[in-house]
């Protein structure tokens, strides 16, 4: 196999909430590629207790951390008020399974700091940052401590940012992807959105001399190879490992990415308050005019979300899914691993 970025051209994304296992990442490990785990929503304790997990199966891995948005910590009077009136917005959601909304919370920073504290002090071989720069500081502690930094982007503009704190890679999320969009620039209108990954890839490749992760509606080997061409160094694997055995994303959701019912993917800010991709569901519809507030959001919907999933309800759990879901397939993760890289 030629030589590629961590040595392989195939990423498991970090896919946060619990579908990023040490079961997942260790059978994409088996297979030849390089698996993520998620810090987003776990305690530092948590993060700390699957990193140790994971080094005791003897497998490489990277960890993935969200960065805060201070604007979200601290919204205005305008802000709060759309939250509020979205919280009651969600009442009837409540209702339907009897459970009850919590108060708003403003003050989640996902334990930012303690995380990077755990991670300069302990580190891994890879972190990745998602929803924003992590700091020109704390790139630099990392580096120090022999990590290896990777920005997720979405853009020329964005990528140029980033490039400025010094990262060693940057994922280049296009809009096909599924879950969480990464953006983190706002106002910054797009006149010419990129048509596909490989396109997205290319332009930021000519903006910036980082090496590229690939992500978005990458699906299976020809997709990686279109990737690889237009000049990323590997590819940034999500929806394609949803339905397979090791991950650990609810069976409801795991059942409507195979479910002909569903028949469209959207971007929603309805279940966190962030633009995510989603398969449209009956929440999805309902809530189209959800305010931007994550993660304010996540928490309000999220007895909601586990109510559906205890109930087998997948019309209101966040089916995250890229716009290549159908490919999605069940089995092992190292066959479609294997699959992926069958060829290279």
């Amino acid at each position: 196999m030629p030589q590629f970025l961590f040595g392989t051209p195939f990423i498991a994304a970090p896919m946060a909430g619990g579908t990023s296992t040490t079961k997942l990442v260790h059978a994409v490990h088996e297979a030849g590629g390089l698996g993520f785990l998620a810090a987003g929503y776990k305690s530092p304790g948590s993060m700390a207790a699957e990193i140790s997990a994971a080094r005791a199966l003897g497998i490489r891995f990277g960890m993935n951390v969200f960065v805060p948005d201070p604007d979200a910590l601290s919204p205005g009077p305008k802000e709060r008020a759309q939250l509020e009136a979205y919280r009651a917005e969600l009442e009837p959601e409540a209702a339907r399974y009897g459970v009850t909304l919590p108060p708003l919370r403003l003050d989640d920073d996902d334990a930012w700091q303690e995380k990077i504290d755990i991670l300069v002090t302990d580190p891994v071989e890879v972190v990745s940052f998602a929803f924003g720069l992590p700091g020109r500081e704390v790139v630099g502690s990392l580096q120090k401590a022999g990590t290896l930094v990777v920005t997720s982007v979405t853009s020329v503009q964005e990528a140029l940012a980033a490039a400025e704190e010094g990262p060693d890679a940057l994922v280049v999320q296009h809009a096909s992807a599924g879950a969480h969009s990464a953006a983190f620039l706002d106002g910054i209108p797009d006149t010419s959105p990129a048509s596909t990954t490989a396109d997205l890839v290319a332009r930021v490749r000519a903006a910036v001399g980082l090496p590229l992760i690939a992500a978005g509606a990458i699906m299976d080997g020809n997709a990686l190879r279109g990737v690889l061409a237009a000049g990323a160094a590997a590819a940034q694997v999500g929806t394609a490992l949803l339905r397979t055995d090791e991950s650990g994303a609810r069976q409801s959701h795991k059942d409507a990415l195979g479910n002909p019912e569903f028949t469209e993917t959207a971007m929603t800010q309805a279940f966190t308050g962030r633009p995510a991709r989603s398969l449209v569901n009956e929440f999805v519809q309902d809530h189209q005019d959800a305010p931007k507030g994550y993660p304010a959001i996540h928490h309000l919907t999220a007895p909601v979300r586990a109510a559906a999933s205890a109930a087998g309800d997948p019309h209101r759990l966040n089916l995250w899914a890229g716009t290549g879901w159908k490919h999605a397939r069940t089995g092992s993760a190292r066959d479609v691993v294997r699959e992926f890289l069958n060829g290279l």
